[in-house]
């Protein structure tokens, strides 16, 4: 199970850490990644993170900017935005996968539900 939190209303330029705690005991052999979903729009691929987290893949819009990290021991996935922007804004949502660094959210095995991302211009 994942629980994502950290959302919330913020203005262009600051910044916010997203968490996700994953329950188990399984969290370090899980790809992890976050994702996006805007209204009206595709949930489109944020970053993604390697098993012990030395490997990162972002998104070319959040290249940069955007900062994916995990703690294994603790359970725990993070993504640091900063400089956001309204076209961030959106429903952020980690998830888990078996397979290597995945861009697409079929290849995603679990789900969060998702934290409110609101960015104001």
């Amino acid at each position: 199970q994942l629980q994502a939190s950290g959302g919330g209303l913020v203005q262009a330029g600051d910044s916010l850490r997203l968490s996700c705690a994953a329950s188990g005991h399984t969290f370090s052999s899980y790809y992890m990644g976050w994702f996006r979903q805007a209204p009206g729009k595709e949930r489109e691929f944020v970053a993604t993170i390697s098993l012990g987290g030395s490997t990162t893949v972002y998104a070319d819009s959040v290249k940069g900017r955007f900062t994916i990290s995990r703690d294994n021991a603790k359970n725990s996935l993070y993504l640091q935005m900063n400089s956001l922007n309204a076209e961030d804004t959106a429903i952020y949502y980690c998830a888990a996968s078996k397979n290597v660094l995945r861009t697409r959210y079929w290849d995603y095995d679990y789900w969060g539900q998702g934290t409110q991302v609101t960015v104001s211009s």
